[in-house]
């Protein structure tokens, strides 16, 4: 029994994380002084109830630097890319976290780590003028 309550526990976490936001690619293109950021996101929205709602740029701390707002499901679009012109990052930042959100989970637990100093990484390229 206890075998069994452990294979149940563990298939009902990982069914939680399968169902989490995946971020697939990002892309920052600097413009003068503000960067233009399009974002990959994959997730089994399922209507209203469950969905890709946001996805957002943060830095070490935490501290939100640019969000971009998802208003509605994306059931029969996956994997689907929603642009963000005209953010603007802080002077001097080299490595800022692409996170993203679902309207059951909250923000995901994987993130996307992307060094601005470089042209590209895993999971994101970057483009500076």
């Amino acid at each position: 029994m206890k075998a069994n309550l452990g294979l149940v526990f563990f298939l009902m976490s990982f069914t939680v994380f399968a169902s989490e936001v995946s971020i697939n690619f990002a892309k920052f293109e600097q413009q003068s002084n503000t960067w233009k950021i399009a974002v990959t996101l994959e997730h089994p929205d399922t209507g209203w109830e469950h969905y890709a709602n946001a996805w957002r740029v943060v830095d070490a701390e935490g501290n939100e630097l640019a969000k971009r707002v998802l208003v509605h499901p994306h059931v029969n679009e996956q994997p689907f890319t929603r642009k963000l012109d005209f953010a603007k990052l802080p002077d001097g930042i080299d490595v800022v976290y692409v996170e993203a959100s679902d309207t059951l989970h909250g923000w995901s637990s994987g993130r996307v780590k992307v060094d601005l100093n470089e042209s590209a990484g895993d999971r994101y390229t970057v483009k500076r003028d």
